[in-house]
């Protein structure tokens, strides 16, 4: 079977290095050679983006680029565990990236195929050998990021993405329902907000707060304002969390972010991240939204707004 290819957008995310950095990397060391389409844009392969990520942590470590770029990929992988040690700079074990890699790979061939069972079974393998938030951050999350950037440019369909985020959805087990924390759980009500169609990032939202220990109530995509609201004051939300994935221009949404703020308690926190965030970044400053880049940032929330209620309990 073809190895699946990503274009360079999705490698910049995954291995941390900017699109300008990898392609003088590319250039002037040879560290990868990436395939080529019939218009000229880059393909990269699961072992490439491996061997970048390698490199970017080994030249963090104070290693010449001239010189590890001409390593063999097995040489960069002992040489990192030598300097790096078991856990690199994006905080995770260097030996088990390869296997969050492969389950990528799976994932995305499932997809292309729409095979429902194929995704389902690899899921299933990544969480049994990653752990419910390792699947989450190794695998789902730059799953959604690579579905949206082949999506922009035409190798995914709509469909495609529609098909990966119902079975993601089942997956992750909260298919339209709250789920997780206990009954003394605090409440977090996630959505998107009107327009915003794309749900993976949403989904996942959800499913980490509930690793986190959160009730999750779970709305769905594209939901007005009011009734995000409403259903924030009904569930006595400690929090509200959207996902912005696309358009970044969207003329609608300044307005409902604006009503969905100004339903909102005055007390209750709105979380917003999502691939187009930055873009809203000065509106979400004005409607004192907390703005979140990536799924450690929305942990790093959720666990502040924990901190005054168990200093309550005291």
């Amino acid at each position: 079977m073809t190895s699946v290819q990503h274009p360079i957008k999705s490698v910049a995310r995954r291995t941390g290095l900017s699109a300008h950095v990898i392609r003088i990397w590319e250039k002037r060391y040879g560290a990868v050679e990436p395939e080529r389409t019939e218009t000229n844009r880059r393909l990269y392969s699961q072992e490439q983006i491996e061997r970048l990520t390698l490199l970017r942590e080994l030249k963090q470590a104070g290693q010449s680029i001239g010189h590890v770029a001409k390593l063999t990929t097995p040489k960069l992988r002992q040489l990192a565990l030598e300097l790096v040690g078991s856990n690199s700079n994006a905080g995770r074990p260097l030996a088990r990236v390869p296997a969050a890699d492969s389950s990528l790979e799976a994932c995305l061939a499932a997809i292309k195929a729409l095979d429902s069972l194929a995704l389902e079974e690899e899921l299933k393998r990544a969480a049994t050998a990653l752990g419910a938030l390792g699947l989450l951050q190794r695998v789902v999350a730059p799953l959604a990021q690579t579905i949206g950037d082949l999506w922009r440019d035409g190798t995914l369909t709509a469909a495609h993405e529609h098909f990966a985020s119902a079975v993601i959805r089942v997956s992750l087990g909260h298919a339209a329902k709250p789920f997780g924390g206990t009954e003394h759980a605090p409440v977090l009500v996630v959505a998107t907000p009107a327009g915003q169609i794309h749900e993976l990032g949403a989904l996942l939202v959800g499913a980490t707060a509930a690793n986190f220990g959160w009730h999750v109530t779970y709305l769905g995509a594209s939901l007005p304002a009011a009734e995000i609201a409403g259903a924030a004051k009904q569930n006595r939300a400690q929090a509200v969390a959207l996902s912005l994935v696309y358009p970044e221009d969207d003329p609608g949404l300044a307005g409902e972010l604006t009503r969905l703020r100004e339903f909102l308690p005055a007390e209750v926190p709105l979380l917003v991240g999502g691939r187009a965030m930055p873009a809203y970044r000065r509106l979400l400053k004005n409607i004192r939204a907390v703005p979140l880049e990536n799924l450690a940032d929305l942990g790093s929330a959720l666990d502040d707004l924990r901190k005054p209620a168990k200093k309550a309990k005291r």
